[in-house]
């Protein structure tokens, strides 16, 4: 988990030191939250993942698919596509923003190292309380994006459950002579 010091930066004059590391300690709460939303993110791509193979594991030859197990296999793996590009989305949220920040790593490495040092160095403290509050604000939009394409993968992974189940148990019941992955 990233976190972000004050230390020895606030011995400006401006906003008040005890402002500024509350806006850090802000910045810090919000930064904490997307290792949650990551690990979160992950069961579900296990759990996607897994009903995949389960479903390939279990289906029996081309010829033998019945126009029901079919569907059922069809609408399953859609639904857990669907599942996953919202996981994607999660892997790969929107970075724009932070325009001139000298806290956001992408607009950091826009500038050279001579430039960010001497521009950090001359960063009033009102002005860095803006850009970490900037940058609170914008983590927080950028984490308010993935914890909703976490919801809805995780709601699009609970709903292929159903189409998932009667897949397994019809392509189970058609491939007789193999047996299931989930009676092994």
């Amino acid at each position: 988990m990233a976190t972000f010091s004050l230390n020895g930066l606030t011995n400006m004059p401006g906003a008040p030191r005890e402002t500024l590391e509350e806006a850090g300690e802000q910045l810090n709460l919000v930064l904490g939250f997307f290792s949650r939303v990551d690990a979160k993110a992950s069961v579900v791509l296990a759990v996607n993942t897994g009903m995949l193979a389960v479903l390939a594991s279990n289906e029996p030859p081309l010829h033998q698919v019945s126009n029901l197990s079919g569907v059922a296999a069809i609408v399953s793996v859609l639904i857990i596509a669907g599942s996953l590009w919202f996981l994607y989305r999660i892997a790969f949220p929107s970075l724009s923003g932070g325009q001139q920040s000298l806290i956001y790593f992408r607009e950091i490495a826009n500038r050279t190292e001579a430039r960010f040092i001497d521009e950090f160095v001359e960063q009033d403290e009102q002005a860095r309380l803006k850009d970490v509050l900037g940058q609170v604000w914008r983590n927080s939009q950028i984490l308010k994006q993935k914890f909703d394409a976490l919801r809805v993968a995780f709601i699009l992974m609970a709903i292929a459950i159903i189409p998932w189940v009667a897949a397994v148990a019809l392509f189970s019941a058609q491939n007789a002579g193999a047996r299931s992955l989930l009676v092994r």
